[in-house]
């Protein structure tokens, strides 16, 4: 995936901030913010390690749990017209919209 780096086995989408000139990464999967700024890779690398333990270190502290849980279900909001073309085409490939849209999406993850 493109601008994902991984930290300690957490993974962090990373950007650049140009007010700062920085880079700036984030956490995602986790129950709270996690940010860090760094100007190069080795940067981000050291940053991101000192806030993710930092986090974590916050977490254990008062008993939170730091990661995300999820339930496997969101709701998605479409225009009309789409939403009509998806279900002709789950249909038409034999599987409900929902088993449609579950494989669309892990095949753009792919």
């Amino acid at each position: 995936m493109k601008n994902i780096m991984i930290i300690a086995k957490h993974p962090a989408v990373i950007s650049y901030d140009p007010d700062t000139e920085m880079f700036r990464g984030e956490f995602v999967g986790l129950n709270g913010g996690a940010d860090f700024y760094a100007t190069d890779i080795e940067g981000l690398h050291r940053e991101g390690k000192i806030s993710l333990d930092i986090f974590l270190e916050e977490c254990a502290r008062h008993g939170t749990e730091p990661h995300k849980h999820f339930s496997g279900k969101f709701i998605l909001r479409i225009p009309p017209d789409t939403h009509e073309a998806a279900t002709l085409a789950a249909a038409a490939s034999g599987a409900s919209l929902n088993q449609w849209i579950s494989k669309v999406v892990q095949d753009a993850l792919a």
